[in-house]
C-alpha cells in the first residue's frame, strides 16, 4: 500500500492515524499518552506502532503535528489597538497560535516588562499599511533590538520599511523572519505570508526549543502546531463542501472554533472592517474546556444564563472533580450525561463569542447564518455515545438566545475518526487524498 501516518500530539494524548494516500482511506487509527514528561516520543512512537500493528509497513512517511507543551505562544505587537494589532492577532489566530500578549503603540519599559512577562515563543511585530507611518513601527524594532531580544520575530508590517527594519534587528542579532504587512491596506487582511513565517518560525525555533525531546528526531518530525493543521484541514473541507461552515473542537483545556465563510464583496464599502476581514478565522477560548477548564465553563454558562434553576451548583461540583483529574473518565451514564452538558456548554458559549464578534475582534460579528455544515471535534464527542453527541451539536444550533442568527439549514455531523487535522497536514503534497479523506468520513 502507498501509505502515510499522520499523527497530533496533543496536551494530553497523541493520536495516530495512517492513511491509503491513492484511496483517501483510513487504514488504521491509536492513540496513547503523551508523554511530555519524559520524552513524546514515546508516546508518538506508541501511538504509531499501536496503528499500524499487523499491517506489515515499512519505512512509510511522517506527517506530525503537535500542541504539546502548550502550542505555540504568540505575543502581537502593533501600531495601534484597532486596525493593526487587531489585524495581527486574527492572523495570529489562524496560524494557530496561541495569543498571550497584545500590545499597541511605542514600547516603553513597562511595555517591554509585560511583554516578557507573557513568556511568548514568537513575537509578531506589525505596524502601518504599505507607504503610510512607520514610526511606531521603526521604535518598536529599535527597542527590541536594543533590549538584547532572543525571542524570535516575525516582522510584518509596513513593506517600506521592512528592509531597514530586518537589518537592524538581525544586526542586533535578534532572531527574525520577515514577511509580508498583515494589513497591507485599510479593510485588506493579508495573512497568508504571516501565517507561513510564524509556521516556519515554529517549526525552526519553538519545537526544538520547548525540550519535549532529547535529541532532533521530533522537531524533525513535526510539520505544523495543532491548529494550524487543522484550520488547514477546515480550508480544505470547506473548499470540498463549496460553502460556508464551522467546526467546534471541544478540548480539556480550549473550545476552539474554525468558521470558514464566502468572501462578501460588500465588505469593501464604507462599513467595512478596518482591521480586514479573515473570512477563515479561528478563535480560541481558553477558559472553556471539558478539564482542567471545566469550571470556567460553569461560570461563563451562568454568565450567560444558559443553566436551568439549582443546577450551577450541582455543575460546578462535577466541574472540579474533572479540573482536579484531568485524565478522568466517567464510568457511568450519568457521568457521561455530565461531560455531554459541559460540552455542550462548552461549545453554545464559544460559538456565541466567536459569532457575536468578541473573539474574533470583528465590530460586525461573522454572519453564521449560511453555514451549510457544522463538525463537531474533540475526544469527549468523539468518544461519546453518537446520541449525545448529536444532542451536543443540535443544543448549538437551537441557541435562539445568544444574540446571534443561527445557521439556517447547516448538516451536523461529528469527526469520528479525527481526520481533519490528518487532512490538513497531507493537504499540501497529497491534496488528492485529503480530500477523499474528508469526503470519506465527513462528508463532503
Amino acid at each position: 500500500m502507498n501509505i502515510a501516518v499522520c499523527a497530533d500530539v496533543g496536551s494530553t494524548y497523541t493520536k495516530a492515524a495512517v492513511v491509503d494516500l491513492v484511496g483517501g482511506r483510513l487504514v488504521a487509527a491509536a492513540s496513547a499518552p503523551t508523554t511530555v514528561g519524559t520524552d513524546v516520543l514515546h508516546g508518538l512512537d506508541a501511538a504509531v506502532g499501536a496503528a499500524c500493528a499487523g499491517l506489515g509497513v515499512g519505512d512509510v512517511p511522517w506527517y506530525v503535528c503537535s500542541s504539546a507543551g502548550g502550542g505555540l505562544r504568540l505575543a502581537v505587537v502593533g501600531y495601534e489597538p484597532l486596525v493593526t494589532a487587531q489585524a495581527g492577532r486574527r492572523v495570529g489566530l489562524s496560524a494557530g497560535a496561541n495569543v498571550v500578549h497584545v500590545a499597541a503603540g511605542r514600547l516603553g519599559g513597562a511595555e517591554l516588562t509585560v511583554l516578557r512577562a507573557a513568556r511568548p515563543d514568537v513575537v509578531l511585530l506589525v505596524g502601518g499599511t504599505d507607504g503610510g507611518d512607520a514610526e511606531v513601527l521603526t521604535h518598536n524594532a529599535t527597542r527590541l533590538a536594543r533590549a538584547r531580544w532572543r525571542v524570535p520575530v516575525v516582522l510584518a508590517g509596513n513593506a517600506d520599511a521592512r528592509d531597514d527594519l530586518y537589518a537592524l534587528l538581525s544586526a542586533a542579532k535578534v532572531p527574525v523572519t520577515a514577511a509580508d504587512n498583515v494589513l497591507p491596506r485599510i479593510g485588506v487582511l493579508a495573512p497568508a505570508s504571516a501565517r507561513a513565517a510564524i509556521r516556519e518560525v515554529f517549526l525552526r525555533h519553538v519545537i526544538g526549543g520547548k525540550k519535549l525531546s532529547r535529541g532532533g528526531r521530533f522537531a524533525r518530525l513535526v510539520r505544523a502546531a495543532t491548529p494550524d493543521a487543522v484550520l488547514t484541514g477546515v480550508e480544505a473541507l470547506a473548499d470540498a463542501v463549496g460553502g460556508d461552515l464551522v467546526v467546534l473542537d471541544v478540548g480539556g483545556a480550549t473550545t476552539d472554533v474554525y468558521s470558514v465563510l464566502t468572501p462578501d464583496e460588500r465588505d469593501s464599502g464604507p462599513g467595512r472592517e478596518v482591521a480586514g476581514t479573515l473570512w477563515r478565522a479561528r478563535t480560541v477560548e481558553g477558559d472553556l474546556g471539558m478539564r482542567w477548564s471545566a469550571p470556567g465553563v460553569v461560570r461563563a454558562a451562568a454568565e450567560e444564563r444558559l443553566l436551568a434553576a439549582g443546577e450551577q451548583d450541582v455543575l460546578a461540583a462535577q466541574a472540579a472533580v474533572r479540573a482536579a483529574d484531568p485524565g478522568f473518565l466517567p464510568g457511568d451514564d450519568a457521568g457521561r450525561a455530565v461531560d455531554a452538558r459541559i460540552a455542550a456548554l462548552a461549545a453554545t458559549v464559544a460559538l456565541r463569542r466567536h459569532a457575536r464578534g468578541a473573539a474574533t475582534g470583528e465590530r460586525a460579528g461573522r454572519d453564521l447564518r449560511d453555514v451549510r455544515l457544522v463538525v463537531g471535534s474533540g475526544g469527549v464527542l468523539r468518544h461519546a455515545p453518537s446520541a449525545d453527541a448529536a444532542g451536543v451539536l443540535a443544543a448549538v444550533l437551537a441557541d435562539h438566545a445568544g444574540g446571534w442568527p443561527v445557521p439556517r439549514a447547516a448538516r451536523a455531523v461529528v469527526d469520528t475518526d479525527y481526520v481533519l487535522a490528518a487532512a490538513g497536514l497531507l493537504a499540501a503534497e497529497h491534496p488528492g487524498a485529503a480530500r477523499a479523506l474528508l469526503g470519506r468520513h465527513l462528508g463532503a
